[in-house]
């Protein structure tokens, strides 16, 4: 989408007409300029009405992100960031990995509307709508080595949570060890990527994808059950509320973190796990599968289960794929991958990685994909 339709975007109403001459001499551009960059704006989903010798209004109302008010709405914490908000970007952690290469400071942020090249799990596209996700990167500063970075992505996935309840979806849940869920269906996901040397400092980046108002036909792309906002809350404030209450969080989290790591906020955590006490089914390279109770997490972040074969003890998961057991009984599927979040492992070694299995409503959703024609 070029520029131009996103300004646009911004000057037109729900509510009433603007007539194409008006919005040509406001910004100095041809009739058939402001023509062409609304039919942009009709190709990236947006529902555009015109009438001759009326104009164009939109179809429904467009929650677009703001710097004036994000910026307003961080308050104090406004000192602490650098937040830069881009139309289109091919994704937000890669240039905030290059920014940092290159000396930007901690606290840099960069949220997008369209991100055409967003990193998810195994290298997989993050699937999203523009304005209908909140798609951010926020880089961070630590004198630690990644080594002792253990459960970062845990402390960002419980931020996020607390955000979220705050905002609304009383029932946002956490998997481990970088979902955000509702109901066992993905709402949000972190991606951690680390610069730097190996007794540090390092450089963290902490990408953030929230799924706000996701259309079905997306939805049918998504080969893991998939949640929105819209979907849980009766009122909605803005995506720049959202974005700004995280951030926020996020800086006094940072700071806790930086002194303390996870373990101040271990109890929170798990009190938000969802598969806490659950049985599940734990597959790891090189070794067989089994089943085992999740029992807890540690200080550093990794899964603690007990091996329902050997009861009593215990084992420590920093590089795992586990799946719910009673969900993989009843379909016989591998476990389902989500292309409706980011995806994180562990910062401090191997990537940990999780999945919750729907394979019976991922089934559905390929049908009806399948009988729309798609």
């Amino acid at each position: 989408m070029r520029p131009l339709a996103y300004q646009l975007l911004a000057e037109l109403s729900q509510e009433h007409f603007i007539s194409g001459v008006a919005l040509a001499q406001k910004f100095g551009v041809s009739r058939s300029a402001i023509s062409d960059a609304l039919k942009d704006a009709g190709k990236a989903g947006i529902k555009i009405f015109s009438l001759t010798r009326r104009g164009y209004r939109l179809g429904s109302a467009i929650d677009l992100l703001n710097i004036d008010v994000v910026r307003k709405a961080l308050g104090g914490q406004a000192r602490r960031l650098d937040v830069d908000i881009v139309l289109t970007i091919g994704s937000t952690n890669t240039e905030l990995l290059a920014r940092g290469a290159a000396g930007a400071a901690s606290g840099t942020c960069v949220a997008a509307e369209t991100q055409t090249a967003g990193r998810g799990r195994r290298g997989r596209v993050w699937q999203s709508k523009f304005a209908g996700s909140l798609t951010y990167s926020l880089l961070w500063r630590f004198e630690k080595g990644a080594a002792e970075l253990g459960g970062l992505s845990l402390m960002v996935g419980l931020v996020l949570a607390r955000a979220l309840r705050a905002a609304g979806v009383s029932d946002a849940m956490l998997k481990w060890p970088n979902d955000v869920l509702v109901n066992g269906e993905k709402l949000a996901g972190i991606l951690i990527e680390t610069q730097g040397d190996m007794l540090g400092p390092t450089v963290a980046v902490i990408g953030v994808g929230v799924n706000i108002g996701l259309p079905e036909s997306l939805k049918l792309l998504i080969d893991q059950p998939a949640t929105d906002v819209l979907s849980h809350v009766g009122k909605f404030s803005s995506r720049n509320d959202l974005l700004a209450l995280m951030l926020r969080e996020l800086v006094v989290a940072l700071d806790q973190f930086s002194q303390h790591g996870f373990k101040v906020f271990k109890d929170d955590w798990t009190t938000l796990h969802a598969l806490h006490g659950q049985l599940i089914t734990v597959r790891q390279s090189h070794s067989a599968a089994y089943d085992a109770v999740v029992k807890d997490v540690g200080n550093d972040g990794s899964l603690i289960v007990e091996p329902i074969n050997q009861p009593g003890k215990r084992e420590t998961l920093t590089s795992a794929e586990i799946s719910v057991r009673a969900l993989r009984d009843k379909t016989g599927g591998k476990p389902a991958d989500n292309l409706g979040g980011k995806f994180c492992g562990n910062p401090a070694g191997n990537l940990a990685k999780s999945a919750i299995e729907k394979r019976s409503l991922r089934g559905a959703r390929v049908s009806a994909r399948k009988a729309a024609g798609a």
